[in-house]
């Protein structure tokens, strides 16, 4: 029997998320247990085709009218509402036609969407990139929609003359783009002017003169407000770290295990990355120093394809070949809660405006007068209570003045015995010393004894 290891999951608080497959399906899951709990399969959006599998996805996650772009095998871009998978509009062809005939000979590998709004009457515009490196953005107008033209501006260049491209990312202000590949080198592009503005220096031949070839393999943006630092993982398990305002050589550069690296994802504080290799492994790395921080606990069955960081909580989630949606821990590195999906998964993304009161709320409305009867009806409950407990604190007092009249009147009649007691000893004392002047000493002896017995039994019964 082989070794297996069981990873107990504690759960993962209120979260949904999207994930893609090679059969064209986008399944989302939920977690609605508060504060943690199990995340399931909800809705499953599309039917089963492999020639439509989905390669690439990109989530507009706006709090009003937000939008999901899928780039499907066949070269069509689908824009979906991420809330119902109703479908907004639907894009053919994107990029200029093969030479050998059919969106086959060049595939779509890239997506993204922007997620600022040029205007109210575009629905969204996107950035998709194919496999030779023919970019092109195009915008898609609300009226035109439905009909599937794109009557919006549009834009098409070539990211290289040879290679593959294998990834795209634009920055966190969208305003620049960054392409990389097999035999490409990481390239920064001005998205407004279509211009390149930085590409990377091939490496240095090794000791013995052998070069090697480039191979790029993901890459994402270090820093919200800076464009110019990037990250950029190769198939030789390289991490390398960019600063485009420096020098085209990476600044850092730090081997990882011995399995290519296939998905990178930035974190919020602007300095730490989450990395995924083609052999299940997840690590993260502190790029300030090139320092590993550590590895995630629950080793993956299958090659990690995408990671997306959750912006507010402390989560990340990931999905691959092994068919996998696993939610992580960043603090921790613990697995939180993993689901089964069936097909191998593409892209996972997350949906950050995600409540699990939002229904209730909806669900539970009254009519207006029943909530203000509901109110008048606490207001006569809080003001029953209140007179009640002052009517218990009045009892009470009363009751103490009454017990320290009792006890005042107890200690004045004790003390008013002693008094009478003390003044008896003491008149019957006098008398003795009266009788027993006339005597000789022995009586006087005699009369001292008595009165020292006398004083010791009374201090007895005093005390």
């Amino acid at each position: 029997m082989p070794r297996t290891t069981v990873v107990e999951s504690p759960g993962c608080p209120p979260l949904r998320a999207l994930t893609t497959d090679i059969l064209g399906l986008v399944k989302v899951v939920e977690a609605r247990t508060n504060p943690a709990g199990a995340a399931k399969v909800v809705e499953t959006w599309g039917e089963p085709d492999a020639s439509r599998a989905i390669v690439a996805a990109s989530l507009a996650d706006r709090a009003a009218d937000p939008v999901l772009a899928v780039a499907r095998k066949n070269g069509v871009v689908e824009l979906l509402n991420p809330l119902n998978g109703d479908a907004l509009a639907a894009v053919k062809n994107v990029g200029p036609a093969p030479d050998d005939g059919g969106a086959e000979g060049d595939p779509l590998v890239a997506l993204h969407l922007f997620t600022r709004q040029a205007s109210d009457s575009m629905l969204g515009t996107f950035i998709a990139c194919t496999d030779k490196g023919k970019a092109s953005m195009r915008s898609i107008m609300k009226e035109n929609a439905a009909s599937g033209s794109d009557a919006g501006p549009s834009t098409m260049w070539d990211v290289c003359s040879s290679g593959n491209v294998q990834f795209c990312s634009v920055d966190h202000g969208e305003s620049y783009a960054m392409f990389g590949g097999k035999g490409i080198e990481v390239n920064l592009w001005d998205i407004a002017s279509c211009s390149k503005t930085w590409s990377a220096k091939s490496p240095r031949a090794n000791s013995l003169g052998i070069f090697t070839r480039s191979w790029f393999t993901a890459g994402t943006f270090l820093c919200k407000d800076d464009h110019r630092k990037i990250v950029a993982c190769t198939n030789n398990h390289q991490v390398r770290l960019y600063d485009t305002a420096l020098q085209r050589r990476p600044a850092i550069s730090v081997d990882f295990r011995e399995a290519p690296i296939k998905a990178v994802a930035a974190d919020p504080n602007g300095h730490d990355v989450y990395i995924g290799t083609g052999i299940g492994d997840l690590a993260s790395f502190d790029m300030r120093t090139g320092k590993l921080l550590g590895c995630y606990i629950g080793k993956c069955s299958g090659s990690i394809r995408s990671i997306v960081r959750h912006p507010e909580l402390p989560l990340i989630a990931s999905c691959g070949l092994d068919s996998y949606l696993r939610i992580w821990d960043t603090n921790t590195r613990q697995l939180l809660s993993a689901v089964f999906l069936k097909q191998h998964l593409t892209t996972v993304v997350i949906d950050s405006h995600f409540s699990v009161e939002e229904p209730v709320e909806t669900n539970s409305k009254q009519p207006e007068f029943l909530v203000e009867a509901e109110a008048e009806v606490r207001k006569e409950k809080k003001s029953k209570t209140i007179e009640e407990d002052e009517a218990e604190a009045a009892v009470q007092k009363e009751k103490k003045k009454k017990k320290s009249k009792t006890v005042e009147e107890d200690e004045a009649e004790v003390w008013k015995e002693k008094k009478k007691k003390k003044s008896k000893t003491i008149e019957q004392d006098e008398e003795l010393v009266g009788v027993v002047d006339g005597n000789n000493s022995e009586g006087e002896m005699y009369a001292r004894k008595e009165k020292k017995k006398k004083k010791k039994s009374r201090t007895t019964e005093e005390d």
